[in-house]
């Protein structure tokens, strides 16, 4: 039996994460030195951690979390410190942990790993398999006995085509939605993509993702669902300049190899920007994809705020989107984001008017509200609040008691507005407040 344990916080929010880090020891060939536990403590008591202090050498916990999901880790933490003490080694990753390490450390962890995981969890646990300590990795913030903090930055990018998007030795996990393209050129003001995995875009190969589908074909999973943050970059090589090509070959080696399985693109967790939506790209889409929705991001319906924001699209590649999913019998869902940094009343009416546009064309409008995050250019910047005609507006479209998979507008916007204030504070204080919950 290995020495060592690998105890996950494996919930809904985080399992993409997981599955990715898996795939990446299952690669290499480490996941053999080690075990792995999976862990939801929500639905969970702390008897798997009992059983594994109980048994290994050493137990490591990962938790991988957003910034939304703070509070509760934090909590979740300091819980298992007063529990356990040192007994356990507690690990973190994740967009949040990414973006302010530093602070995540003075959460209880012992190490932080930041941005792209797949090779500092390798070297991480070979080096605890070594007993070596400190253990040093790049990419990974540690502190020593004396509260130092280590930290060297990682170089290079991650390439995909050498690791699995998931494990075939841990099969509780499940295969899920295969990533397929990382990275992002357009470095949206709010979106933490960039500052996690670097403007330049990397893709799977055809050729492995050929074997991703012999391994999922033996499991019995016939349905392909892609992660990538464009689904029409695929094969592009800057992520800007769509490769209907590259796009085709991948759909129709995904078809010839699933004949009788679904092809989900486009759809959560993967979307479309509205630009790269033409007659072409999604006559081809619906020649191969399942799913009877798009996903696209407008975010606004103020051309201001779209170049504020160095969105890289105009509000009039929006509506000819909607046109032209609409015409293909493909349900458009536009997302829009309220309250963003430098938002004044003129821009309120104008994704006003926009957003009852597009419904009147057939959309749906998936509604946030903008929530400051870590390393982005709109991290520190003064947050809008949620104007009161948008509220309005929300309230006379949607009908009364209506469920949510059936609102024209929809989504986390309500909770997300309460939540920005808290994230604010956050992110000037470095503390974790409970006071202003």
């Amino acid at each position: 039996m290995p020495k060592n344990v690998f105890v996950i916080y494996y919930t809904k929010e985080n399992r993409y994460s997981y599955n990715a880090l898996l795939g990446a020891l299952d690669s290499t060939g480490v996941l053999d030195s080690i075990e792995v536990k999976l862990y939801d403590p929500k639905k969970s008591d702390d008897t798997i951690i009992d059983e594994c202090l109980s048994t290994f050498d050493k137990v490591v916990l990962g938790i991988s979390f957003f910034t939304t999901q703070v509070w509760d880790t934090y909590k979740e933490v300091q819980r298992l410190r007063r529990k356990y003490g040192n007994k356990l080694i507690v690990i973190a990753g994740g967009p949040h942990p990414s973006g302010e390490p530093q602070s995540v450390l003075t959460f209880g962890f012992d190490y932080v790993f930041v941005g792209e995981g797949e090779e500092s969890i390798n070297e991480f646990f070979i080096a605890l398999n070594r007993n070596d300590k400190p253990l040093q990795i790049p990419g990974v913030y540690e502190k020593n006995i004396d509260g130092e903090v280590w930290f060297e930055p990682r170089k290079g990018k991650i390439d995909l085509n050498k690791y699995l998007p998931f494990s075939e030795k841990v099969k509780e996990v499940g295969l899920g939605p295969i990533e397929i393209t990382r990275g992002c050129p357009f470095a949206c003001h709010f979106c933490q993509t960039t500052s996690l995995f670097g403007c330049s875009v990397r893709h799977r190969s055809i050729s492995f993702i050929e074997e991703i589908l012999d391994i999922m074909k033996g499991r019995n999973r016939n349905d392909f669902r892609a992660i990538t943050p464009n689904a029409l970059a695929y094969g592009s090589a800057d992520g800007k300049i769509v490769n209907l090509e590259e796009v085709y070959s991948l759909l129709s080696t995904i078809k010839r190899s699933m004949p009788n399985g679904r092809i989900f693109l486009g759809s959560f967790p993967s979307e479309v920007r509205p630009e790269h939506v033409t007659e072409e790209s999604m006559s081809l889409l619906c020649e191969f994809v399942a799913n009877d929705n798009i996903i696209m991001g407008a975010q606004t319906g103020s051309q201001r705020l779209l170049d504020l924001s160095h969105r890289g699209h105009t509000v009039s590649d929006v509506y000819k989107a909607v046109e032209i999913c609409v015409r293909h019998n493909m349900k458009p869902n536009v997302d829009f984001m309220f309250g963003l940094p430098g938002e004044n009343s003129d821009d309120v009416y104008e994704s006003i008017i926009v957003m009852k546009d597009l419904i009147e064309m057939g959309a749906r409008i998936h509604a946030h509200t903008f929530m400051p995050l870590p390393q982005t250019p709109f991290a520190r910047k003064q947050r809008g609040k949620v104007n009161d005609d948008i509220r309005r507006m929300i309230n006379d479209i949607n009908p009364k008691n209506v469920r949510e998979d059936k609102k024209i507008v929809y989504g986390d916007w309500a909770a997300q507005a309460r939540l920005s204030q808290r994230i604010e504070k956050l992110l000037r204080t470095k503390r974790v407040d409970f006071t202003d919950n």
